[in-house]
């Protein structure tokens, strides 16, 4: 029998935790398989990365690849393979050519896949894929009895018609994720924000990654934006900005340490508005 371990050198809420899913070096029992694949996702994992592959020589024939490495565009999507099951890809790659984004550096324009059945999608940009291949995700998504998650969609690009796809979806969707990561995103969030209202959505299901701690930033600007977004309809996440070596600015973690955490933003969104309310009052 061909079985594959796979192993991770970070490990997040997507990460397959099966039997031969490992996370560092080989132990004592690991099991007799035909190939080891170390899988990285993060640019900043690649030397980790070929440490473990050293390692793991040993035990099968190592391959190694992922989304880290810019030169690995990555095949057809195997559900539960490098993601737990319920996560699906049905398309990789994104048009745009974001300066802190790699995925254009792994793909050349949209690639659509086979569509495999899941409920949380991880697209790069599913908007961008054809109507037919959207059409054919949300047909999918009809199928599972679990609240869709779509991610990496993109504001400039949601129609109407979309919309109604979402609205579509039994049961009603459980997240909707956004992102506000260049000034020319702002105004395409504004208006995917009165659509989607209108639709009947808010801060419970709309989400919305925004950049922050990138060079030039700073915090009075990172926290009007975030407060923009929810203004827009939107909870607020807050993606703080690597280097490919992974670097994180100490100060920028505990700023927005409390803006990846739902009920914290919330809390200080509301505190911002009740403020604004008061200052208009006493002013009137």
């Amino acid at each position: 029998m061909h079985k594959i371990i796979r192993v991770f050198p970070t490990r997040t809420t997507a990460t397959p935790d099966d039997p031969l899913a490992y996370y560092d070096v080989p132990d004592m029992f690991v099991p007799e398989v035909s190939e080891v694949h170390i899988s990285v996702a993060f640019t900043w994992d690649r030397e980790y990365a070929e440490f473990l592959a050293h390692q793991w020589k040993s035990i099968a024939p190592v391959k190694i690849g992922g989304p880290g490495y810019t030169d690995d565009p990555g095949g057809d999507f195997e559900p539960g393979m490098y993601m737990r099951n319920g996560y699906v890809i049905t398309s990789r790659g994104c048009p745009n050519k974001c300066w802190f984004c790699s995925v254009w550096k792994r793909e050349s324009g949209i690639r659509e896949l086979p569509i495999r059945d899941g409920y949380i999608v991880q697209d790069d940009n599913l908007l961008a894929c054809s109507d037919q291949h959207i059409n054919q995700v949300f047909e999918m998504l009809n199928r599972q009895n679990q609240k869709a998650q779509l991610m990496g969609l993109e504001a400039k690009l949601l129609r109407s018609w979309h919309v109604n796809l979402i609205a579509s979806l039994k049961p009603k969707p459980r997240a909707l994720w956004f992102a506000y990561d260049t000034p020319d995103d702002l105004e395409p969030l504004v208006n995917a924000g009165r659509l989607l209202k209108d639709a009947g959505y808010n801060q419970n299901t709309l989400y919305c990654y925004v950049l922050v701690g990138h060079p030039k930033d700073t915090m009075n600007a990172a926290t009007e934006r975030l407060h923009r977004v929810w203004k827009e309809g939107f909870m607020p996440f807050a993606m703080l900005w690597r280097n490919e070596k992974g670097y994180r600015d100490p100060i920028w973690v505990k700023f927005s340490w409390p803006w990846k955490r739902p009920a914290a933003a919330r809390s200080m969104c509301m505190k911002e508005n009740n403020e604004a309310r008061l200052h208009r009052a006493t002013n009137a």
